[in-house]
């Protein structure tokens, strides 16, 4: 197989045809051989009616379903494993991003990047939408190291080994190309066409960029600590455990010298720092077990498949 296009959708059944169609005709005249994973993230709408008209009438059309809504990194961990291209395309099913833009891509991935990030450089979104999204666009790249536009824009291309060793899960969809670089992998962008949603509204509200935040965070830690979390907790332990033995010790010193410290909130404070302390101290100790077990893959229960069973790294129903 030489392209993958991975789509996750949730409510999405008045743009499924038509995105299909239009994958078809920016692929089809490109001579390769090509497949669409559709994977139905709990659709509550007639999503799945149409999906399954389109794997009857299309063989190279596979659809993967969720029982419930699980998000949209679950979508793409399993559109990635199931995957059988030597580049996989990543893209919303809501119309906005342009199929037509995959041959571009393509280009740009051929002409030797492991990693092709969209950015949305005329964003067709409400004002409400565009302001935060810069915000949260210009922290990341700061804090990441990874100079990208739009971290978040759906569409994207990969190299069938990327999306074979980064693990996405949680929510960290937002920053497969901050794990991609980290991971050693060469990460571009170019701009691509976007267009204003068609049909229904958008899944996402206000509070993704909280998580957004809070995801950013995860990734940060996973980036410095996730093989030596002692650094970190045994690090923060250290500066609380030492500031109440300091205050400990002045405590002493003041008692031998005749004063009363029973009631000072100081003795208090100095105790406190020192429990918290040798607890931060233990709290790393046992991240660096746990860093040090072979951990399983996560996994995500696919309900209904239609299509093969043989892509990618294995079956995951």
């Amino acid at each position: 197989m030489d392209i993958s296009v991975v789509i996750p959708l949730l409510n999405e059944a008045d743009s499924l045809r038509e995105l299909y169609e239009r994958i078809d005709g920016a692929l089809a005249p490109l001579g390769r051989e090509w497949e669409v994973i559709f994977i139905n993230d709990g659709s509550t709408d007639s999503s799945m009616d149409v999906l399954r008209t389109l794997h009857e009438q299309n063989e190279n059309v596979t659809v993967l379903v969720f029982g419930r809504n699980l998000g949209k990194s679950a979508a793409l961990s399993v559109g990635f494993k199931e995957a059988a291209g030597d580049v996989v395309f990543t893209m919303d099913a809501d119309l906005q991003d342009d199929p037509a833009e995959l041959p571009r891509m393509l280009e740009v991935i051929e002409s030797g990047y492991d990693l092709v990030s969209g950015w949305k450089r005329e964003r067709k979104d409400p004002l409400s939408k565009r302001l935060p999204s810069k915000l949260y666009n210009a922290v990341t790249s700061r804090l990441s190291g990874v100079g990208i536009h739009d971290m978040n824009c759906g569409l994207k291309a990969y190299r069938g080994q990327v999306v074979k060793t980064i693990r996405v899960y949680g929510e960290l969809h937002r920053y497969t190309p901050v794990l991609a670089q980290w991971a050693g992998f060469t990460v571009t962008e170019v701009p691509v066409k976007h267009h204003a949603r068609q049909y229904g509204s958008s899944k996402f509200g206000a509070e993704r960029f909280l998580r957004g935040f809070f995801d950013l965070l995860t990734v940060l830690f996973l980036r410095r600590y996730v093989t030596r979390p002692l650094h970190l907790f045994g690090m923060l332990g250290a500066l609380l455990f030492s500031g109440g033995f300091l205050a400990g010790l002045y405590l002493t010193v003041l008692k031998f010298m005749g004063q009363a410290i029973g009631r000072r909130p100081l003795l208090t404070l100095a105790i406190l720092l020192m429990v918290v302390g040798v607890q931060f101290i233990s709290l790393g100790l046992l991240g660096e077990m746990v860093a040090n077990l072979k951990g399983s893959d996560i996994s995500y229960p696919v309900r209904e498949r239609l299509g093969r069973k043989d892509g990618g790294l294995g079956d995951n129903s």
